[in-house]
């Protein structure tokens, strides 16, 4: 299959920055300049101006065992005291680190002072607990201030924290703990969604029990939050109450310093073979990107912007722009923790009025949802305070750009559409808002020190205006350092494919205009991005087959004006139940059945039940086919096909 990617797309606005906001921004043009001079020489220089050493490091970057990098190793430095202790100790612990708002509306402001010192009598219960350096602790919370607290405990100590989405089913937590082998696991009664208390505790204990012949859970001990007063089944012995464990322990904890190349956390991501990878990412390479993008993407003045990420602490992006990038430059952050309509279509805006929000960095899926509602909700709110906009997570098309801009950024709000990854651990690719000029739907250009391309499949760069495969042809600080326990498996996926050239190969498609700007054209393979997660095509199948009425599935992303995709299951059913039930019936009894296995967030917008899938002769199923269907599409070429004629019938079934 050629690499090369058509586009469809033309777009001839263009947004400069403003006289006034150029002016007072914090990067300027000549960071370009001092990044292209000495590109190492430039991340030295960032990382011994952003953060705090306990010992200065003396090498940037060990680059002699690729794709295994070494950033700032011989360095040391505890990334909770980055993020906390010197906020403090320079005399800002009077600075608000988190205005928190819950769902229901309950409140809380923290600040830098009292967030430390939580963090500190945290740290010190997990010692008591048993945790040390190295070890595991798996985090399964709702977007509240704990959950921020609790990765900070763990990062104090040397610790890897794992953060599982509070969506995620008891099998998913389950494989993520046994993957990791936690030895503790924090958690909450539940969190509120939707007007509800959501219970999470459950999950855990069902994680942690009827495990049969499988490996037996690492875990040896629960601290749970009480968030919901929900009742909760109780296992003496192992499990610790957040409000007793917590205010009863020392506030009095020294932060000790730890090698650059410490493992700071494993984030589970889905893989094409079905089974999640364990991205790991170390200590001061990450911390130094998440910080330097931070503060130069968001254009962040702590001494008075007002930051909202509405992102969920269970993705990556929660990692890196609600908890370590914005607490390591001081910022003031909003944390929200239910969803963007509950009460009323209106919640976000009110927050941002209530709060006077500065810095908004969302999901395209969220913007598009919000055009579906209509521009009279957020007009009827002060949106003043708003200076600039961020989009994350997916491409955002160039209509719900203008639309983010216009209502939401009163025509004048620069954005800045970032792209990056899970396994890039921060920002790639994106303006800088007081240099870049803009163009609605282009991610535009590489940050400064870090080198992109887009290329054939040989690795042959593309040229300008033309599409094909995007690259990073150098290391960066926030590279991902493996994948946990399978070293193998972290070359084969993402260095295998320009081997020759040393290129990390991105998954994603891209191209570069006449400027030689970036846009984004979503996954080459086949795996899905819904709402801007990334979801595997093969672990959904799994969950569907596990179904004891399905014989086969099939799984594909469909473009959804909401979501950007969304899950699409062709599945052919065993006949003992087709002849029991309804097949309206069963499509709703699969669809539910994901939602439970793995996840709402996972669970198709669409099951068709069909009699065949559409296979070539040595047995592969032609996805791109059903995509078609998925699609409204005509379906195209089928010669591979073993039976040429299916697609017809797979097509008037879905009909």
């Amino acid at each position: 299959m050629s690499q090369q990617i058509d586009h469809l797309l033309t777009e001839d606005r263009r947004f400069a920055p403003s006289a006034a906001f150029a002016e007072n921004a914090i990067a300027g043009p000549a960071i370009y300049d001092a990044a292209h001079a000495d590109r190492l020489a430039f991340w030295k220089d960032q990382a011994e101006t952003l953060l705090d050493w306990h010992t200065p490091f003396t090498r940037v970057l060990d680059w002699q065992n690729p794709p295994f990098a070494k950033w700032f190793d011989d360095g040391e430095l505890n990334v909770a005291y980055n993020c906390l202790d010197r906020h403090v100790e320079a005399g800002h612990g009077d600075r608000v680190a988190l205005h928190f708002e819950g769902e229901p509306g309950d409140t809380r402001t923290v600040t830098y002072a009292e967030l430390t010192e939580e963090v500190k009598r945290v740290a010190n219960v997990l010692t008591d607990l048993g945790v040390g350096q190295g070890d595991r602790v798996a985090i399964y919370l709702p977007m509240i201030p704990e959950a921020i607290a609790s990765l900070l405990a763990v990062a104090r100590l040397g610790a890897i924290h794992s953060v599982v989405f509070g969506g995620f089913s008891a099998d998913s937590l389950r494989a993520r703990i046994d993957d990791a082998g936690a030895k503790v696991v924090i958690t909450a009664d539940g969190g509120y969604r939707k007007g509800k208390a959501s219970a999470l505790k459950p999950a855990v204990d069902q994680a942690l029990a009827d495990r049969g012949d499988g490996p037996q859970a690492t875990v040896e001990r629960v601290l749970v939050v009480r968030r919901t007063e929900q009742e909760v089944d109780w296992t003496a012995g192992r499990d610790v109450w957040w409000h007793e464990a917590v205010p009863a322990a020392s506030a009095e904890h020294e932060a000790q310093a730890f090698p650059a190349e410490t493992p700071l956390f494993i984030l589970y991501t889905s893989g094409t073979t079905g089974k999640p990878k364990g991205i790991l990412h170390t200590s001061g390479g990450y911390l130094t990107q998440a910080a330097f993008t931070h503060r130069n993407v968001f254009d962040l003045h702590p001494e008075r912007d007002v930051y909202w990420c509405t992102a969920d602490i269970g993705w990556i992006t929660g990692h890196s722009y609600v908890t370590y990038g914005p607490l390591a430059n001081g910022a003031t952050q909003v944390l929200y923790e239910g969803t963007p309509d509950f009460p009323n279509p209106g919640r976000w805006w009110d927050i941002i009025e209530k709060y006077g929000v500065t810095t908004f960095y969302t999901a395209p899926t969220a913007v598009r949802s919000f055009m579906k509602q209509g521009r009279e909700i957020p007009q009827q709110r002060d949106l003043s305070s708003l200076r600039l906009l961020g989009s994350v997570g997916e491409p955002i098309n160039p209509e719900a750009w203008m639309w983010f801009r216009e209502v939401i950024g009163s025509g004048v709000a620069p954005i800045v559409d970032t792209w990056w990854q899970t396994e890039t651990g921060a920002i790639m690719i994106s303006a800088l808002p007081g240099v870049t000029e803009t163009k609605p739907g282009s991610a535009q250009v590489p940050i400064p020190g870090i080198s992109i391309d887009v290329v054939d499949e040989k690795g042959q760069h593309v040229g300008r205006d033309a599409g094909g495969l995007l690259v990073v042809t150098e290391p960066w600080p926030s590279m991902l350092r493996g994948i946990w326990g399978d070293p193998e498996r972290f070359v084969e996926t993402y260095w295998k494919m320009f081997a020759d050239k040393g290129y990390y190969f991105a998954g994603d498609g891209a191209r570069l205009d006449p400027d030689g700007d970036i846009w984004l054209l979503g996954r080459v393979d086949d795996v899905m991005n819904v709402s801007g997660h990334r979801l595997s095509t093969a672990e959904i199948e799994s969950a569907l087959v596990a179904h004891d009425a399905t014989a086969e599935a099939a799984v594909v992303g469909a473009s959804d004006e909401t979501t950007g995709q969304a899950v699409v299951a062709f599945v052919i059913l065993k006949e003992s139940f087709l002849r029991a039930h309804s097949a309206e019936g069963l499509a709703q009894t699969l669809r539910a059945w994901v939602g439970e296995q793995i996840g709402p967030i996972a669970r198709p917008r669409d099951v068709y039940i069909v009699g065949e899938l559409p296979k070539t002769r040595s047995g592969k199923i032609m996805r791109r086919l059903l995509r078609d269907v998925a699609e409204g599409r005509e379906v195209g070429d089928t010669q591979t096909l073993a039976d040429t004629a299916v697609m017809s019938v797979i097509s008037a079934q879905v009909r």
